[in-house]
């Protein structure tokens, strides 16, 4: 892969995952200052995510995989989304900006299939080149946040009040039509499957590797990765609307540690793995949820701001020793068979089921800790995921048996 390729691939991720974090991270508060709207709106807002990745499969097997190249797919899905994007911004209430906020995620979830097909397909050994390409990504995710918090003040409680958050959409939109003129530039990556060959419903959704189930082991962290997406779905609705609501400064920005965390993690991972094995790797994922949630319930923006801190910080923990361990194990149990089912199915369960399931109940705690003057007990809410997180871990300690992760040829 040459030099101008790279660059290529590590500005297309970089927008990519700019686009992602420049709204989603403060879309909670933005609905709840904005639009006023309810737990539960804001539950149906987040969870179009979960509705775009369950849909997102079909986008790819049936139109991208089989009749045009990645990168025009890619320009087309950015520049629609650019325009829903630019309907969001325009919008002044809940029932105008659902069905913009619905269609944008239909079309953004596929797009982030679709980067990773141009990329590998550039790469002639992505396990060593993926990485470097990936990394800005997050740098992006990143970058959105500090320019949000430090750059335009938009999450600063003047700005709040305000209304100012509206214009991340504005920000959003138009590096969302920036690369989807930029995919057009891109190097071509046709289609890899035949417009005559064959291919099913359950093949598209991963639902051939539904036999991997009758291990009981998989089956056992199978439900768990279903489960855990109930506490993480807390996480994507209530930090940022949290952090706002109690004061701390800079909310935005101080949840981009997060993602540092994750890089850090990341590339610990694999010490980690080879020192404690996967299902202690596991079980620090979920107590590390737990651990989260709790210093979230009993910190504040004043003197125990660390705790705070140190909660945002976790993210590392929690996001790769779970899901990102998760991933290698599903790689492993599926053999070269059922390696891209597995994927698809395991992402369906947790991005697709689990976080649908997380959403609605998350909306719903959330309301039920309103205050009539429209704050909430945190305290209370906080609470309930911690101790789901730590249910969860409990049974996956005592059913899951502990075993090596040996790959099947």
């Amino acid at each position: 892969m040459n030099t101008k390729i790279k660059i290529q691939l590590s500005i297309m991720m970089f927008l990519e995952f700019f686009i992602w974090g420049g709204w989603f991270v403060t879309l909670g508060t933005f609905l709840g200052n904005n639009l006023k709207a309810t737990g539960a709106e804001s539950a149906m807002a987040f969870s179009t995510q979960s509705w775009g990745a369950i849909i997102a499969p079909f986008i790819i097997g049936l139109i991208a995989d089989r009749y045009f190249n990645a990168e025009k797919i890619l320009g087309i899905l950015h520049l629609a989304g650019a325009v829903l994007m630019y309907q969001m911004y325009m919008s002044v209430d809940f029932a105008e900006f659902y069905p913009y906020v619905f269609g944008y995620m239909i079309l953004y979830m596929p797009t982030l299939a679709l980067v990773n097909s141009i990329s590998f397909n550039q790469m002639k050994n992505p396990a060593k080149e993926f990485s470097f390409v990936r990394v800005f990504g997050t740098i992006g995710w990143i970058a959105a946040g500090l320019i949000i918090s430090y750059v335009f003040l938009w999450d600063s409680a003047a700005g709040r009040e305000a209304g100012l958050l509206k214009n991340t959409f504005l920000m959003v939109a138009i590096a969302s039509a920036c690369l989807g003129v930029f995919s057009f530039m891109l190097p071509k990556t046709p289609p890899k499957v035949g417009k005559e060959e064959k291919i099913s419903i359950s093949a598209i959704l991963g639902l051939d590797a539904l036999k991997l189930l009758k291990d009981r082991n998989f089956l056992v962290f199978f439900i768990s990765s279903i489960l855990i997406c109930i506490p993480l779905a807390f996480y994507y609705q209530n930090a940022n609307p949290f952090l706002s609501e109690i004061g701390m400064d800079n909310p935005t920005g101080k949840m981009t540690i997060g993602q540092v965390s994750e890089v850090l993690f990341m590339l610990l991972l694999p010490y980690f793995f080879k020192k404690f094995g996967f299902k202690k790797t596991l079980i620090a994922g979920m107590l590390a949820w737990t651990i989260r949630y709790l210093l979230f319930a009993y910190g504040n923006a004043g003197d125990l701001a660390f705790m705070l801190i140190i909660g945002i910080a976790l993210h590392g923990i929690c996001y790769d020793f779970f899901f990102v361990s998760g991933q290698i194990y599903t790689d492993s149990k599926a053999g070269i068979k059922y390696k891209s089912a597995a994927q698809g199915l395991i992402t369906l369960a947790t991005y697709g089921v689990g976080m649908l399931i997380g959403f609605k109940i998350a909306g719903i705690i959330t309301d039920t800790y309103m205050t009539a003057d429209g704050l909430h007990v945190w305290n209370n809410i906080w609470t309930f995921p911690a101790i789901f997180a730590f249910g969860v871990m409990i049974l996956f300690v005592i059913f899951f048996k502990n075993e090596e992760v040996e790959y099947k040829e």
